[in-house]
């Protein structure tokens, strides 16, 4: 073990409290009775378990995150430009790999994005996270308009951009991906051969399948009425309808994703100041879009490329039974299933705990892929 590393101090019988101080030191050392086990450390940063009685309890500890390089970027897409932030770990001299990464539905490139830049950093992987067109910082007319056919083809610009960089290893570079953009990040896998290695993170998977299960055979078929609606009025030149993202009362309210928690966490991300250029709604053509939505064409035409997909257990949201499917598809057999338990699609979000064990495997994952391809 080099470099500092974490001293621990607990205090016996505190349950999920038992932390109390984590300091640099020389060591690790665990104080009181909570029997501690160390699952994964890495420089200054521990995935810690230790036992309250016979319940088990994990966490992941960041006592002092990675100094990184911040850099706003600019780039072109079709016409458009996005703004993104490249993560680069201070002190490093050289072409480094290089991952390109893009939000789900509604994302702004704050939310969760730079969590998993800082842990990806450890593996010295630069980490380019960006608003897609028409959303956040980046330009583009139509707001809140999601296609997630244009969405992939900023993703593709992106990578366009960053290997005409010379930080950037142009021949070692990869995507990460999260809900929607988890589903991109497997398309792009199949699609672009500069793609060396995939992390994608409670994929959607299914767009029809899964908002027919989402929404009940009742309102979906509302949904789908809406949507006609919605056409017609747009085929007679008149303007589109818009939809939110989702509602706290989703029996009274239609809205695309009929779960009131997710409101409820990015309300929470927008009010803390993490998110503040989030909008929770989009075009209500994006949904239609959406239900047209499938990996599945895609995934045999994975042959050759280092895939790992993170799966939420019994993910509602995302439908965590199909992305189970999905990964069953892809043909390479350089690919790899995490499931986590106690881990919910929204807590991905909401509790950075589960977002730093989720960032963990995808850095450890794409450090591994980086390194065998040297």
């Amino acid at each position: 073990m080099t470099g500092n590393t974490l001293a621990l101090m607990v205090t016996p019988n505190a349950g999920e409290e038992c932390l109390r101080s984590a300091t640099r030191s020389r060591a690790v050392e665990g104080i009181g009775r909570c029997d501690l086990e160390i699952e994964t450390l890495r420089g200054d940063a521990a995935h810690i378990a230790f036992f309250h009685g016979t319940r088990r309890i994990q966490f992941f500890l960041d006592a002092a995150e990675e100094q990184l390089m911040e850099e706003r970027v600019l780039f072109q897409s079709d016409g458009e430009t996005l703004v993104g932030t490249l993560f680069r770990p201070d002190g490093v001299e050289g072409p480094l790999p290089t991952v390109v990464a893009g939000g789900g539905w509604c994302y702004v490139k704050e939310i969760v994005l730079p969590h998993v830049a800082r842990i990806v950093a450890e593996q010295q992987v630069q980490f380019l996270g960006f608003d897609y067109r028409g959303f956040g910082e980046s330009s583009g007319a139509r707001r809140q308009h999601i296609d997630p056919w244009e969405q992939i083809a900023d993703y593709k610009n992106a990578l366009s951009y960053v290997e005409t960089r010379d930080d950037v290893d142009a021949q070692q570079l990869g995507v990460f991906g999260i809900s929607y953009s988890g589903g991109h990040a497997l398309v792009l896998a199949a699609t672009d051969s500069r793609v060396k290695a995939a992390v994608s993170v409670v994929p959607v998977v299914e767009g029809y399948d899964n908002m027919r299960r989402a929404h009940g055979e009742v309102a979906f078929a509302e949904l789908e009425a809406a949507i006609l609606a919605d056409r017609r009025i747009r085929a007679g030149g008149g303007e589109g309808a818009t939809l939110r993202m989702s509602s706290l009362e989703p029996w009274k309210e239609l809205s695309t994703w009929p779960f009131p928690r997710i409101g409820e966490v990015f309300n929470k991300l927008r009010e803390s100041g993490e998110a503040e250029r989030h909008e929770h709604w989009s075009t209500l053509e994006s949904t239609e879009l959406l239900l047209n939505y499938s990996v599945f064409p895609f995934l045999p035409r994975i042959l050759d490329k280092k895939v790992m997909m993170i799966v939420a257990e019994g993910d509602n949201i995302t439908m965590w039974d199909r992305e189970i499917a999905a990964f069953n598809d892809i043909a390479s057999p350089a690919k790899r299933l995490e499931i986590l338990p106690s881990v919910s699609h929204m807590s991905l979000y909401s509790d950075q705990r589960d977002t730093n064990v989720a960032a963990a495997k995808a850095a450890d994952w794409f450090g591994s892929a980086f390194s065998s391809s040297n």
